[in-house]
């Protein structure tokens, strides 16, 4: 009987050790699959970890669409105006047309850094130089750019604008703006352009205060950019849909200068006959000093001497470097110095 209690002990511990070798088993069988969730899971993060694929957008401008993956590091600007624009966004071009007359002819803060390479005209740019800087993005103007389209695209994502409106389609200052902020959206500065915005709506709101105070914003204004030509004078006179009388709006001013006619442009090109119907607004001009048409060609004209804002001093002189062509920061720089010309 004890040897039958004896056995029976030994089978029940056997069964206990068997139970415990099953559950020893689930258990490990349990480990196994929380590594192999693991595993998936470490796979996922390495996952993670790996670059992700370049969004590919589709961006519209004055030509169609062009299609630009991930965001673009080496620009080409084909036209001064692009060029201030992504210099403005603290991005330097790899390069730019016409470096020598941008800076004889643009006047902003910001330096065009010594490695930009210059890729010739504006109109005629070199298209092996571009192509040899391997540019991620050519930003032109819709007039250089349109027959040769293509040709860009093929070199790198191509971008075209028009900065002249037709007439019923808005004014130049809008189109400045909005390209502005396309171009900030490609670059991926859309907080950049934001601040340089708000930059210029506060210089606008100083230049303001300042002319108000001086009570300078009473009198009209006519902007003409004065050059020869064979020898004449010859004004470029801005009309209220151009940038340049937009910006100086923005500082409570108004433009005397009204044409019969739309000016796609902005301008109406006259010669001195056409001065006198402005005589009594205060004359703000865009010259050359290499071209000085006012102490050259005029100075012995009998006109000129005889328009009231000649003989009452009022005639001022923002610079040949003052470019009515130009982005946020032409705009800065014309509204800060229109104001302080005005009330000097």
């Amino acid at each position: 009987m004890r040897s039958m209690k004896g056995l029976v002990f030994i089978v029940l511990i056997f069964a206990v050790v068997l139970a415990g070798c099953g559950g020893g088993a689930a258990s490990n069988g349990g480990s196994g699959s929380t590594t192999a969730q693991n595993s998936d899971q470490g796979a996922a993060q390495g996952g993670d970890n790996t670059e992700a694929t370049p969004e590919t957008r589709t961006i519209k401008h004055a030509l169609g669409e062009t299609k630009i993956t991930g965001v673009p590091k080496r620009v080409v600007a084909l036209e001064w105006l692009y060029a201030e624009d992504v210099l403005a966004l603290g991005v330097q071009p790899v390069g730019i047309a016409d470096i020598e007359g941008m800076k004889q002819w643009v006047n902003i803060p910001v330096e065009i850094g010594s490695d930009v390479t210059d890729v010739g005209t504006r109109q005629e740019p070199n298209l092996e130089l571009i192509a040899s800087l391997k540019p991620d993005l050519i930003i032109g103007l819709k007039s250089n750019l349109e027959a040769g389209f293509e040709t860009y695209n093929n070199i790198a994502p191509t971008l075209v604008f028009d900065p002249y409106p037709a007439e019923g389609q808005g004014d130049q200052y809008e189109e400045m703006i909005n390209t502005f902020n396309t171009i900030a959206d490609v670059l991926d500065k859309k907080d950049e352009a934001a601040n340089v915005l708000s930059d210029l709506d506060q210089t606008y709101a100083d230049a303001k205060a300042k002319l108000e105070a001086a009570g300078m914003t009473e009198k009209p204004f006519a902007l003409a950019m004065g050059y020869s030509n064979q020898n004449a004078a010859v004004f470029r006179i801005s009309t209220d849909n151009s940038l340049a009388v937009k910006i100086l709006e923005h500082i409570g001013l108004t433009n005397a200068h009204k044409p019969g006619q739309f000016e796609v442009y902005g301008f109406t090109t006259a010669d001195v006959e056409a001065l006198p119907a402005l005589q009594d607004a205060n004359f703000l001009h865009i010259i050359q000093d290499s071209d000085n048409i006012i102490e050259n060609q005029l100075k012995d004209n009998p006109v000129w001497k005889g328009l009231n804002f000649v003989k009452e001093d009022r005639v001022y002189a923002l610079g040949g470097d003052m470019w009515p062509y130009g982005g946020p920061l032409s705009a800065q720089t014309m509204a800060q110095k229109t104001a302080d010309l005005l009330t000097q």
